[in-house]
């Protein structure tokens, strides 16, 4: 493994030259990672600097695209079975963000689709994201998963240290990141791995071999 140790100014303007970089009308980005990982934080330092390159930005958090407690939470509250194969809709995702944004599409993203705390749609309007648009969508187990980004960067913890960073109350969600580690290696598929153990000093992994 190569790893190289790297400043969060200059990881952000590393990625957003990636990003800026990009072919096509519109840019579909993932940041995939456990929430110990603190994707939605890394995804929003990308925000400005991308503005201030003309590219407009819209944020999706996967927490605003889960599916229905009564789908989601089907054999209980702490099933990690479940939180791995149905808690995220990403039938949803595809159709209201990554299609829209496709070669196809008309670049009208709903940034939320379910309020998971009143178990109800949220009804925002759409955005329409203008030429060289860029969204950027946070969350876990993004990867395998066939969805179409056009750059991925995944956060990569340790497992000694993505258990030490998970807060105890949600420890059943461990046994999920351990199978989609292992059967997704979200850490090969992804564009970029940064390794995410070290709150404010970033590393990012440019060989696994």
């Amino acid at each position: 493994m190569h790893v190289r140790p790297i400043s969060p100014d200059l990881l952000a303007a590393e990625l957003v030259a990636r990003i800026d970089a990009l072919p096509g009308r519109w840019a579909r980005v993932a940041v995939d990672g456990a929430p110990a990982a603190e994707t939605g934080d890394f995804a929003d330092a990308l925000v400005e600097p991308l503005r201030i390159l003309g590219r407009e930005v819209v944020r999706v958090r996967m927490a605003d695209y889960l599916r229905p407690a009564s789908l989601r939470l089907e054999h209980g509250h702490h099933d990690p079975d479940s939180f791995y194969e149905s808690w995220f809709d990403f039938k949803a995702l595809t159709r209201e963000v990554l299609f829209p944004l496709s070669p196809k599409g008309n670049g009208q993203v709903l940034p939320a689709f379910w309020d998971a705390e009143a178990d109800r749609s949220p009804r925002l309007p759409r955005t329409t994201l203008p030429n060289r648009g860029v969204a950027i969508v946070d969350g876990p187990l993004l990867l395998g998963a066939g969805l179409a980004f056009d750059f991925t960067v995944h956060l990569w913890l340790p497992e000694a240290a993505l258990r030490r960073r998970t807060p105890e109350p949600d420890h059943w969600t461990l046994p999920a990141y351990h199978r989609y580690a292992e059967e997704a290696t979200p850490e090969r598929l992804a564009d970029y791995v940064v390794r995410a153990d070290r709150p404010g000093h970033p590393a990012v992994i440019d060989s696994l071999d």
